[in-house]
């Protein structure tokens, strides 16, 4: 049976594109049935920003709350997916035409959900929010931003304050998403972040369905 609902999350698997530094996500299967354990049991290890994920204002702002205190609403609700035809940035250019309104959940679909997950190799070189687009969100008051690579800043410079811009406004951002197969518009989002306590990140699963207007 068909279903209305796209998943946008990149699987977590052993040997899968990392943050370079991050530790790499791992499962071990610490039994299996086929070896003639009762049952098959994993355990898992690796960074809270692998694949794909939603940072905490504890990520970048000292004293910033932990993905435990993240409102469901953040993650839960009316969302729109914005085209970005700019090989290097999501600039503000580009977005001034969208007239994005207080309270809203964007995600951006960049090149990079056609080509940076096509290996297993980091890309330095992906689409990113530069530090004077990520102003521009704050003043808009969006709620949430979601982007389809490992971070919303650049790799090689000012990747925190793209971060602080984002976080020190209120705005949750969802990270790792593959927008590959989602054409621009209305969606629900449906995005929950594991409630860690006092983590500055967490894994999450998301999924969009498309609005009917």
């Amino acid at each position: 049976m068909k279903s209305d609902w796209i998943d946008i999350t990149v699987p977590l698997h052993n040997g899968m594109v990392q943050w370079p530094g991050d530790a790499p996500f791992e499962r071990m299967e610490a039994m299996r049935i086929e070896n003639g354990d009762e049952c098959t049991l994993s355990n898992i290890r690796g960074s809270a920003h692998s694949g794909t994920h939603m940072d905490a204002p504890k990520h970048y702002l000292a004293g910033g709350a932990g993905v435990d205190s993240m409102p469901i609403a953040a993650g839960i609700g009316r969302a729109r997916v914005i085209d970005i035809r700019d090989p290097e940035q999501i600039r503000v250019e580009e977005l001034a035409p969208h007239q994005l309104a207080k309270g809203e959940r964007v995600l951006f679909r960049t090149r990079n959900s056609r080509h940076c997950w096509k290996t297993n190799q980091f890309q330095e070189s992906y689409v990113y929010i530069p530090p004077d687009a990520a102003a521009y969100l704050a003043e808009r008051a969006v709620q949430t931003v979601g982007v389809d690579y490992l971070s919303v800043g650049a790799f090689h410079e000012r990747a925190g304050e793209t971060h602080r811009a984002l976080l020190q406004a209120g705005i949750w951002i969802i990270e790792g998403l593959n927008l590959e197969d989602v054409e621009p518009g209305e969606y629900e989002l449906f995005c929950l972040p594991l409630k860690i306590l006092g983590s500055d990140g967490s894994p999450a699963r998301a999924v969009l369905r498309r609005l009917v207007l």
